[in-house]
């Protein structure tokens, strides 16, 4: 299946694309490591990691159903599928704003191998949601505007990180519950 070559309209999106995705990112290094955090302590916040991690269970099991659907050729399905996973991705991230906007940063405590375990994960898990970011937006856009050939191979792309994301997000998760 050949590219069609990208219009102008779609190198534009891809620049906005981009640019939104480096704000995101540079808004979240700020949020996370140099934002101060404030002093007032509220009990409901404690929570937000394990509503985070039910955002990303649901993400990765909406994304296998929508791979499912496409690959049983059911698009209507398909099309549901991918965008509840990016409803619960969408959410996800504002539970994760909400957090670290009154915790900061979460320190690993752990020591030994586990350590090591838990670095790779977490370092695989935020560059590769750094790519994934873009990726969706593109992937969506393309869907969106109906060019199929580009969504088809984007989404080859974009699947196995995002649900690679989501997956490694509960194992973080999981991490800082058992070894913190």
């Amino acid at each position: 299946m050949e590219n069609p070559k990208l219009t102008n309209q779609d190198k534009k999106a891809q620049i906005v694309i981009f640019i939104v995705s480096l704000l995101v990112f540079a808004f979240l290094i700020w949020l996370i490591y140099f934002k101060p955090v404030p002093e007032a302590q509220y009990s409901w916040v404690a929570y937000l990691p394990f509503v985070n991690a039910i955002f990303n269970t649901i993400t990765a099991m909406l994304l296998i159903l929508g791979y499912k659907a496409i690959k049983d050729g059911d698009k209507k399905l398909h099309k549901s599928f991918m965008l509840g996973a990016a409803l619960s991705s969408a959410l996800f991230l504002i539970s994760y704003i909400t957090y670290h906007h009154f915790q900061g940063d979460t320190k690993f405590l752990a020591q030994g191998t586990v350590r090591y375990v838990y670095f790779f994960i977490l370092i695989t898990h935020v560059l590769l949601s750094i790519v994934q970011v873009p990726l969706i937006f593109l992937t969506f856009y393309h869907a969106f505007r109906a060019n199929w050939s580009w969504h088809k191979k984007l989404a080859k792309i974009t699947f196995p990180i995002w649900l690679y994301v989501s997956v490694t997000g509960v194992l973080v998760f999981i991490f800082l519950r058992m070894f913190n």
